[in-house]
């Protein structure tokens, strides 16, 4: 039975919980905060801040875990370079971890690998943004480099929105580094995630394009496939097999790219299970997070087959305790359609709650309807 020490606990984290267990696995669920999905779920958990060195440290030494799996972004990597060296396992590695906790970072990356990306730069300081912003040209788009979920995210459409997006990018900061990255605004088409999955024995293996809608940041709603040009889908694909394959290690990789009518153009990659790959739950033979559990420990991935699916968010729309579904017995009238409750213990405006899944003709539409049917309701402090 392999141990698992989890980095974060939400609802990404709560899937993979239960796919890792149903492999055997014994699995120590991380967040900040207690009662978080993925606690709900697993053999036993810590309250404590990734960002806490002494914490995390002891988290480790404590559990001698075989794998450690970061589930956030905001993790202090440099002990996860420190504990890998010491023999301790990070998925799908430490580097991996440690660029892709900063945007800025893994785009240096993907820069120094020949891949396409928006033209981009980085800035401290509000006046730097500016001048930046002016060098590349409006409209811009503007995100922390360390943030959870798209947040901080905006467009900076002329010179008098540059104040704005910079209090925006650092409202919404994770960490303690107050640096922003300032990209030109792609006029795409659409926007997918393609889920890549490094194994230990075997090729690498991509799911079908995700398609999907972002809204403040974050995303909304997804659907699979996404209908793509045979070209580009070996464009992006190649792309991130360069990528992934540069950051080594085992596990799935959301990886996400703009297609405009011309070309396909990287954007951004999290290693680990993508918030817009929750639509696998109902469209893969193996959900992503099935995927992932397998990559980790080695198992076999015979085959991933996919049929038409969906997903929509449910969101909060004030701060609260204590939530509340109503309309959940309505979403499920319609055939094809399942609905994932988180379990978080607080709301907060937009925060995610729940996800409609749905399967078969209409998906996306279907899951929007089963969606807007849930209403999330909460005590007021």
């Amino acid at each position: 039975m392999k141990k698992i020490l989890l980095l974060g606990s939400g609802e990404l984290g709560k899937e993979f919980v239960i796919s890792a267990k149903r492999l055997g696995c014994h699995v120590v669920a991380c967040d900040s905060y207690a009662g978080a999905p993925a606690m709900q779920v697993a053999d036993a958990h810590e309250v404590f801040s990734m960002l806490d060195e002494a914490a995390l440290r002891a988290a480790i030494a404590k559990h001698q875990p075989d794998l450690i799996v970061p589930e956030i972004e905001a993790i202090r990597t440099e002990v996860l370079l420190d504990v890998e060296k010491e023999g301790f396992e990070v998925i799908p590695s430490a580097r991996a971890a440690n660029l892709t906790m900063n945007r800025d970072r893994i785009r240096d990356v993907a820069v120094g690998l020949g891949v396409r990306t928006a033209r981009f730069a980085y800035a401290e300081s509000s006046q730097a943004l500016m001048d930046e912003a002016r060098a590349i040209g409006f409209p811009v788009v503007i995100k922390p480099v360390m943030s959870s979920s798209g947040k901080g995210q905006s467009v900076a459409k002329t010179e008098a929105d540059i104040q704005a997006s910079w209090d925006y990018a650092c409202a919404g900061m994770r960490g303690d580094r107050q640096k922003v990255i300032v990209e030109e605004f792609i006029a795409f088409d659409y926007e997918i995630t393609l889920l890549t999955v490094r194994q230990r024995h075997g090729a690498t293996l991509f799911c079908p394009p995700i398609g999907h809608v972002q809204e403040r940041g974050d995303y909304q709603y997804s659907w699979q496939p996404q209908p793509m040009k045979p070209e580009f889908l070996k464009a992006a694909q190649d792309m991130a097999d360069k990528v992934t394959a540069d950051l080594g290690g085992a596990g799935i990789f959301g990886v996400e790219f703009f297609v405009t009518q011309d070309e396909v153009i990287f954007s951004e990659l999290s290693p680990r299970p993508h918030d817009t790959g929750m639509v696998t739950l109902i469209s893969q033979n193996l959900s992503e997070f099935d995927l992932h559990a397998r990559a980790v420990l080695g198992l076999p991935i015979p085959v991933i087959e996919a049929v038409e699916g969906a997903s929509a968010v449910v969101l909060a729309d004030s701060n609260g305790t204590q939530p509340t579904f109503s309309g959940v017995e309505d979403a499920l009238r319609e055939p094809g359609v399942d609905v994932r409750i988180f379990g978080k213990p607080t709301t907060r405006p937009y925060r995610r709650m729940a996800v409609a899944l749905a399967k078969g003709p209409d998906a996306l539409a279907r899951a929007r309807a089963a969606a807007a049917k849930i209403k999330v309701h909460v005590q007021h402090a």
